[in-house]
């Protein structure tokens, strides 16, 4: 069985994350999916908000769990699930120097984790959820970009 992990904050799940996991499905055994804090952001949904989620609207994947990891490091998180590698998406190339640098980390840290790259669908490569929530929190429509229940607790948190 070759598992994957796909680490975010998922703050909130968005159209190009959903791509990029159903994708990697159809290429491993299972994808888990692994919400971790970034300190450099702060979030808006709570770890089981993001959960629930992204449970909801991936549910009709069998492959694919949903996991929090609030305090652990990714690579230790993928080595525990038994994973052979991380996957990350690159939407442009200012993305490419910090996902290589923290490939490159992981590497380090357990050479036996690759870490791979996937670029999402054209239609979503402009996506980020900070794009989602700033548009979000001054009224703006994102419901083309996030799924039905992403867009009605984006608007439960910003009423």
């Amino acid at each position: 069985m070759k598992k994957i992990i796909y680490p975010g904050t998922f703050d909130p799940i968005h159209y190009g994350h959903i791509d990029i996991a159903k994708r990697a499905s159809k290429l491993f055994d299972e994808v888990h999916i692994c919400i971790s804090d970034n300190l450099e952001k702060n979030p808006l949904f709570t770890h089981d908000e993001r959960v629930s989620m992204i449970e909801e609207c991936l549910d009709d994947i069998s492959n694919i769990s949903v996991h929090s990891n609030p305090k652990n490091l990714v690579v230790n998180f993928a080595r525990d699930c038994g994973a052979v590698a991380i996957i990350r998406g690159l939407r442009h190339v200012s993305d490419f120097e910090f996902e290589l640098q923290m490939g490159l980390m992981n590497r380090t840290l357990d050479e036996k984790i690759e870490t791979l790259f996937m670029i999402p669908s054209q239609e979503f490569s402009f996506l980020s959820s900070n794009l989602v929530k700033e548009t979000a929190r001054h009224d703006g429509d994102v419901s083309k970009l996030v799924p039905k229940i992403v867009f009605e607790e984006l608007k439960k948190k910003f009423k």
